[in-house]
């Protein structure tokens, strides 16, 4: 499996970390001992200031999980922050008109119970589930287990500004974009949530969607009150747009090819975000987060006439990616325990 270093953002400093060899690995210094009751002791290193991508599904090594080189469960503590007590999600849905069926309409903003869509059914259902509670086996720096919550609190249908296919999205961009919606009153500001950035067709969120990875989440600052403050947030492309790189390929178990498509890499971007939020907890030793380990790994599936899935959420089947498990000697699971 491959990963390293490219600057895409407008920001300095931003950088995204794309698929290509585990030696390429870009560093920028220790974040020190892990803490004692951490699983292992990690003998790397890693950047701080980058994004965390959903790689490829045609990239070299997806699909295996990613053992090699670690000690304990194969995944260490690096000291950051985790959304121990929960995780708040905000879709902003920025289109001209609705991005997926039965979803918000394009200018609207409502509580995410609103959201009709598949999405907002999974949002609204995945704290809670089996597969969610694999992130319980990770915990803060005084050991207090992740809660196996997710709160889909809010959507902006954003139809201002919006960018075309094609069209290359900076990470600036982006963080400007959720500011006008701070102060325009479209959005409010909780530093627990994760403003998840959906677009359509090929609009290029951070300029390598679908030619480096499918999706990725990160972190800016933004002014609430006159105050500088962090806002956490994922690039969230239309991943039906390349179908042979940014999803399974399998027939759609909901009927909705792009809603379906698009909720596993939204697993992965909420659970990577719950776990290392500013890029400097929950990481092994090349780098990957806990969902990296286990990217396009499904593990036993199954066919519900309509196509392929693997969890239930709620109660609609899923396919989603497996989650890494910071328990026993790690590994790869649909759910937990």
């Amino acid at each position: 499996m491959s990963r390293r270093l490219r600057a895409l953002g407008g920001i300095a400093g931003l950088a995204l970390l794309a698929g290509c060899a585990d030696s390429s690995r870009t560093v920028t210094g220790p974040t020190g001992p892990a803490p004692s009751y951490a699983q292992g002791a990690d003998q790397g290193q890693a950047g701080q200031e980058h994004g965390h991508v959903f790689e490829l599904r045609n990239s070299p090594g997806v699909g295996e999980a990613k053992v090699k080189g670690g000690g304990g469960t194969g995944i260490f503590y690096h000291g950051g922050p985790v959304l121990q007590a929960g995780t708040d999600v905000v879709a902003v849905y920025w289109a001209s008109g609705t991005l997926y069926a039965n979803g918000p309409a394009a200018g609207t903003t409502g509580a995410g119970s609103a959201d009709g869509s598949l999405v907002g059914y999974f949002l609204s259902h995945l704290g809670g589930s089996p597969y969610f509670n694999t992130n319980s086996t990770y915990t803060d720096g005084a050991g207090q287990a992740i809660a196996n919550v997710v709160n889909y609190n809010a959507y902006w249908a954003n139809n201002t500004d919006v960018p075309g296919n094609g069209q290359s999205v900076s990470d600036a961009q982006m963080v400007a974009m959720l500011q006008s919606g701070f102060d325009g009153g479209k959005l409010s500001y909780d530093p627990n949530a994760l403003y998840a950035i959906f677009s359509a067709g090929t609009v290029n969120l951070g300029g390598g969607f679908g030619t480096q990875y499918c999706a990725y989440h990160y972190h800016g600052t933004v002014t609430i009150g006159g105050v500088s403050k962090t806002v956490l947030y994922a690039a969230m492309p239309y991943v039906y747009a390349y179908p042979s790189a940014c999803t399974n390929g399998t027939p759609a178990p909901n009927g909705d090819p792009a809603a379906d498509g698009v909720v596993n890499v939204l697993a992965h971007e909420v659970e990577e975000t719950t776990t290392d939020m500013m890029g400097n907890a929950w990481f092994d030793r090349r780098g990957y987060e806990n969902a990296d380990k286990c990217a396009w790994n499904f593990g036993t599936t199954q066919n519900n006439g309509t196509g392929v899935w693997n969890i239930i959420v709620g109660s609609k089947n899923f396919l989603v990616q497996q989650n890494w498990v910071n328990a026993g000697s790690g590994g790869c699971r649909q759910t937990w325990p």
